[in-house]
Protein backbone atom coordinates (compact mmCIF):
# COMPACT_ATOMS: atom_id res chain seq x y z
CA UNK A 1 0.00 0.00 0.00
CA UNK A 2 1.23 3.51 -0.44
CA UNK A 3 -0.44 6.84 0.36
CA UNK A 4 -0.27 10.05 -1.04
CA UNK A 5 -1.73 13.12 1.71
CA UNK A 6 -1.76 17.01 0.98
CA UNK A 7 -3.68 19.81 1.27
CA UNK A 8 -6.67 20.30 -1.13
CA UNK A 9 -6.00 20.89 -4.74
CA UNK A 10 -1.95 20.69 -4.27
CA UNK A 11 -1.21 17.67 -7.59
CA UNK A 12 -1.34 15.00 -5.19
CA UNK A 13 -3.07 13.14 -8.14
CA UNK A 14 -0.42 14.07 -10.41
CA UNK A 15 2.08 13.45 -8.34
CA UNK A 16 1.16 9.84 -7.41
CA UNK A 17 0.52 9.14 -11.43
CA UNK A 18 4.08 10.14 -11.86
CA UNK A 19 5.41 8.49 -8.93
CA UNK A 20 3.83 5.17 -8.60
CA UNK A 21 3.68 4.74 -12.66
CA UNK A 22 0.10 5.02 -12.85
CA UNK A 23 -2.44 6.17 -15.97
CA UNK A 24 -4.93 8.49 -15.23
CA UNK A 25 -7.76 5.44 -15.71
CA UNK A 26 -6.23 3.67 -12.87
CA UNK A 27 -7.76 5.61 -10.57
CA UNK A 28 -10.99 5.83 -9.16
CA UNK A 29 -13.15 8.55 -7.70
CA UNK A 30 -13.95 8.37 -3.72
CA UNK A 31 -16.55 11.10 -4.21
CA UNK A 32 -18.66 8.01 -6.26
CA UNK A 33 -17.13 4.56 -6.16
CA UNK A 34 -18.68 1.27 -4.47
CA UNK A 35 -16.74 -0.11 -1.37
CA UNK A 36 -16.13 -3.43 -3.84
CA UNK A 37 -14.52 -0.81 -6.36
CA UNK A 38 -11.92 0.23 -3.67
CA UNK A 39 -11.24 -3.23 -2.78
CA UNK A 40 -10.15 -4.22 -6.95
CA UNK A 41 -8.82 -0.77 -7.97
CA UNK A 42 -5.14 0.26 -8.58
CA UNK A 43 -4.98 3.74 -7.26
CA UNK A 44 -8.04 6.11 -5.92
CA UNK A 45 -8.17 9.63 -5.69
CA UNK A 46 -10.31 11.97 -2.75
CA UNK A 47 -10.12 9.13 -0.80
CA UNK A 48 -11.43 11.30 2.02
CA UNK A 49 -14.50 11.84 0.14
CA UNK A 50 -15.04 8.41 0.49
CA UNK A 51 -15.15 8.49 4.09
CA UNK A 52 -17.63 11.32 4.19
CA UNK A 53 -19.92 9.49 2.08
CA UNK A 54 -19.92 6.36 3.92
CA UNK A 55 -19.90 8.63 7.34
CA UNK A 56 -22.82 10.75 6.31
CA UNK A 57 -24.91 8.11 5.85
CA UNK A 58 -24.29 6.17 8.95
CA UNK A 59 -22.37 3.42 7.38
CA UNK A 60 -19.62 2.28 10.34
CA UNK A 61 -16.45 2.30 9.55
CA UNK A 62 -14.76 1.04 12.63
CA UNK A 63 -13.32 -2.22 10.68
CA UNK A 64 -12.78 -0.77 7.34
CA UNK A 65 -9.10 -0.19 7.77
CA UNK A 66 -8.31 -3.66 8.42
CA UNK A 67 -10.82 -4.92 5.27
CA UNK A 68 -9.38 -2.47 2.95
CA UNK A 69 -5.67 -4.01 3.69
CA UNK A 70 -6.68 -7.00 3.78
CA UNK A 71 -8.51 -7.08 0.13
CA UNK A 72 -6.37 -4.62 -1.47
CA UNK A 73 -3.00 -4.48 0.11
CA UNK A 74 -1.52 -2.91 -3.28
CA UNK A 75 -3.62 0.38 -3.73
CA UNK A 76 -2.67 3.63 -3.89
CA UNK A 77 -4.35 6.20 -2.15
CA UNK A 78 -4.78 9.90 -2.41
CA UNK A 79 -6.36 11.76 0.29
CA UNK A 80 -6.16 15.12 1.97
CA UNK A 81 -5.94 15.82 5.28
CA UNK A 82 -7.98 16.71 7.50
CA UNK A 83 -6.90 17.41 10.80
CA UNK A 84 -5.04 20.67 10.63
CA UNK A 85 -7.12 23.81 10.81
CA UNK A 86 -9.93 24.54 13.10
CA UNK A 87 -12.15 21.95 14.22
CA UNK A 88 -15.17 22.16 12.61
CA UNK A 89 -18.38 23.37 14.80
CA UNK A 90 -20.63 20.94 12.62
CA UNK A 91 -20.90 17.35 14.90
CA UNK A 92 -20.99 15.84 11.79
CA UNK A 93 -17.87 17.58 10.08
CA UNK A 94 -15.99 16.56 13.47
CA UNK A 95 -17.30 12.82 13.05
CA UNK A 96 -16.38 12.63 9.49
CA UNK A 97 -12.61 14.70 10.50
CA UNK A 98 -11.90 12.28 13.49
CA UNK A 99 -12.72 9.05 11.31
CA UNK A 100 -11.12 10.11 8.41
CA UNK A 101 -8.08 10.48 10.80
CA UNK A 102 -8.78 7.02 12.34
CA UNK A 103 -8.97 5.23 8.77
CA UNK A 104 -5.51 7.22 7.36
CA UNK A 105 -3.82 6.48 10.81
CA UNK A 106 -3.94 2.89 10.24
CA UNK A 107 -3.52 2.94 6.74
CA UNK A 108 -0.16 4.91 6.86
CA UNK A 109 1.02 2.35 9.87
CA UNK A 110 0.16 -0.24 7.10
CA UNK A 111 1.83 1.26 3.82
CA UNK A 112 5.21 0.90 2.44
CA UNK A 113 5.28 4.31 1.53
CA UNK A 114 3.61 7.67 2.09
CA UNK A 115 4.45 10.19 0.79
CA UNK A 116 3.40 14.39 1.34
CA UNK A 117 2.75 16.48 -1.21
CA UNK A 118 2.52 20.31 -1.35
CA UNK A 119 2.69 22.58 -3.99
CA UNK A 120 3.12 19.39 -6.30
CA UNK A 121 6.58 19.07 -4.32
CA UNK A 122 6.39 15.46 -2.66
CA UNK A 123 8.65 14.79 0.59
CA UNK A 124 8.74 11.02 1.43
CA UNK A 125 7.75 10.42 4.69
CA UNK A 126 8.04 6.93 5.11
CA UNK A 127 9.64 4.06 3.03
CA UNK A 128 10.12 0.40 4.17
CA UNK A 129 11.48 -2.49 2.17
CA UNK A 130 8.68 -4.47 0.53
Amino acid sequence: MKMVIGGAFQGKTHYAARAFSLAEDDFIDGAKCSTKDLYRCRAVKHFHEYIRRMVSDGIDLSDFAAELIEKNPDIVIVTNELGYGVVPMDAMDRKVRETDGRICEALAAFSNEVHRVSCGLGIVIKKTAE
